[in-house]
């Protein structure tokens, strides 16, 4: 059983991070450091893991509810969650070195942006499940609870 206590408590972590590594990662002598690394490390499986939920167990019930506005909106997540995953993808490949739990800021302007715009990204998509997704998720399950 998923709640939406849990989801929620996962969401408020995956915030906390967010806003913790900005101020982190903001500061250039700070993205090397290993308490930094660990920190964001920690974000990216806490993230993964959110999606991984999200999207094993929260989507079914909207995409056969009949609902035409419900499975649009299911539909909008997932895609979501592709995307999401490809930026990750893409950042990690770029800015991580997983081997040694390291992140390779070569050029810290560019780092810099592309930490912002994925943040905003993930929160944008908190909010979006916080707003819509969950309600919706609640509307169909009869359920304030129990999510999944």
């Amino acid at each position: 059983m998923l709640t939406f206590e849990q989801l929620n408590a996962q969401n408020d972590r995956i915030t906390e991070l967010t806003n913790v590594l900005s101020k982190l990662l903001s500061d250039r002598q700070l993205c090397d450091s290993s308490i930094t690394c660990d920190l964001f490390y920690q974000y990216v499986d806490e993230v993964k893991k959110h999606l991984e939920i999200t999207d094993r167990k929260l989507y079914t019930p909207l995409l056969t509810s009949g609902d035409t506005r419900m499975v649009n909106v299911a539909n909008r997540f997932m895609g979501g969650s592709k995307e999401i995953r490809r930026i990750f993808n893409a950042f990690l490949k770029k800015w991580c070195d997983p081997k040694h739990h390291a992140l390779k800021v070569a050029n810290f302007e560019e780092f810099s942006q592309a930490t912002d715009e994925m943040f905003g990204m993930v929160l944008d998509r908190i909010q979006d499940e916080v707003e819509h997704l969950y309600p919706l998720l609640r509307e169909v399950r009869g359920d304030n609870l129990r999510a999944a």
